[in-house]
């Protein structure tokens, strides 16, 4: 398998340290639902798992949950409910809608308000190599003395700025060296969890939770790193520095960035009100329809929903169960050159659209036989599994579809 790798800025072949491959993708900030877009980027690596898995390779993945931030505190203020509430309540319901479109499970869900004795150690030991300095209760990460900070995003210093203030950085804050250094630990609010550090009670910041948790659960390195496009910088530019500074580098050997989604034009944003979630999908599509038009979009390139293209997804769906329920057969040529067209497609940078043209040529074929062949029943669901698409399908000549 060929990926974009964002470190290196090209495509190139993903090389594991072992088996099974290490895999860490961000996860959700449990404060609201998560929207297509979000569904988008599980999608994604969820399809790197399963064509893994299919080439014989096991997985051990990793996703974390940020519960111990910002957002969440202030929702739950203005909601007038418990911050542990609205994590629990919004914990479920992500994980019904990933499992309602056959999202597989990952190996692991840390919470990350569960491994912050970990986090202030780490924080120690980069306060001790003169990474980072506390004043009045916080604790920042110094960028001027990790020499490879802005490898990853590649962005100029103003560019940086900018998107820091926009992605919860406050660059103004009075008490830092640099406004680009980040915040590793602060006090909490009277209201907020608060745990004992050598800087006083508090809470740490957001980055500091996936270098400790990507550490901690993939101790021999992470082989494959990931998340959306909008995690590039700050947060897995920071995610490096914290990393490497006290450990092993690389901290990660692949990184994968999924393009953002909007809608009719615009980007999704809750102030804008424009989201659209997987049970909105579902109210009108089966979940294989829903990976199909995720598979229908390369995951490098930014795309705007509109119902039509859910729509293209349903016919297209209803072309391979009507295969599927046929007694239609490749022969044994045409079967072989459909699986490895099929995967070649797939291994090429995740080109699932690539794949999916592949597949569609082939089911317009087929015709009605008997005897010697392969059955589509057969071979066609399996390579839909690899996109996440075989929910139902197995079942779909027995229910007439």
């Amino acid at each position: 398998m060929r990926l974009h790798d964002t470190a290196a800025g090209a495509v190139r072949p993903l090389q594991p340290a072992g088996d099974p491959v290490a895999l860490y993708v961000c996860g959700i900030t449990p404060y609201d639902s998560a929207h297509l877009g979000h569904a988008f980027t599980y999608h994604v690596f969820d399809v790197i798992t399963r064509r893994l898995r299919a080439g014989g390779l096991g997985v051990r993945s990793v996703r974390n949950i940020t519960d111990c931030d910002d957002d969440i505190f202030r929702t739950a203020r203005r909601r007038g409910v418990d911050h542990a509430v609205l994590v629990a309540e919004q914990v479920a319901r992500f994980d019904a809608e990933m499992a309602s479109i056959d999202v597989l499970p990952v190996d692991a869900a840390p919470y990350a308000s569960r491994h912050v004795p970990a986090m202030v150690d780490w924080i120690s030991r980069l306060a001790t190599a003169d990474f980072a300095y506390a004043r009045e209760g916080w604790v920042y990460f110094d960028v001027s003395a990790f020499d490879r900070y802005g490898d990853l995003s590649r962005l100029g210093r103003d560019r940086m700025l900018v998107l820091s203030r926009e992605r919860g950085g406050d660059p103004s804050d009075p008490r830092k060296d640099d406004p680009l250094d980040f915040v590793l630990w602060q006090p909490s609010l009277p209201d907020e969890p608060a745990w004992d550090s050598p800087w006083g009670q508090g809470r740490p910041g957001w980055h500091i939770e996936c270098s400790v948790l990507a550490r901690e659960f993939h101790p021999d390195g992470v082989d494959l790193h990931g998340g959306g496009e909008d995690l590039v910088y700050p947060h897995h530019e920071s995610e490096i520095a914290q990393a490497e500074a006290v450990g092993p580098h690389p901290f990660a050997r692949h990184w994968v960035h999924v393009a953002m989604v909007g809608l009719d034009g615009t980007k999704m944003s809750k102030s804008l009100g424009n989201l659209v979630f997987v049970h909105d999908l579902l109210r009108s599509a089966p979940p294989a329809a829903v990976r199909l038009l995720f598979a229908a979009h390369h995951h490098r390139r930014g795309w705007d929903y509109h119902a039509g293209l859910l729509d293209q997804a349903v016919e297209r769906l209803r072309a391979y169960r009507a295969a599927c329920a046929s007694d239609a057969r490749f022969d044994p040529e045409s079967a072989a050159a459909l699986e490895r067209g099929f995967f070649e497609r797939v291994d090429d940078d995740l080109d699932t659209p690539g794949a999916l043209r592949v597949l569609d040529e082939a089911v317009a074929g087929l015709r009605d036989g008997h005897g010697a062949g392969v059955r589509s029943a057969a071979l066609v669901p399996r390579l839909l599994d690899v996109v996440g698409a075989g929910l139902g399908l197995a079942s779909a000549r027995a229910a007439g579809a």
